[in-house]
């Protein structure tokens, strides 16, 4: 298994979903969650896609936060 494919892939998704619940936020007026980018990622993913050690529940811990992460731009600070 190729965790370094799979990390890029899962944060392609959130940032893509981030997006999606970012136009859906400014487009309907109602305020989302985190978990509202989890569900959505969650959604997407493929039939039998990797859960890792914790199963479905620490996938979706990792990906909340890196939903935060985008969120909040720390995902694209220089680690220096």
């Amino acid at each position: 298994m190729n965790y370094q494919h799979i990390a890029n892939d899962l944060i392609s998704r959130t940032e893509q979903a981030v997006e999606q619940v970012a136009w859906l936020a400014v487009d309907t007026g109602v305020t989302f969650k985190v978990a509202d980018v989890v569900d959505a990622v969650e959604r997407g993913l493929p039939a039998g896609y990797p859960k890792g050690d914790d199963g479905v529940a620490g996938r979706r811990s990792i990906v909340e936060q890196m939903a935060q992460d985008i969120l909040s731009g720390a995902m694209y600070e220089d680690p220096a």
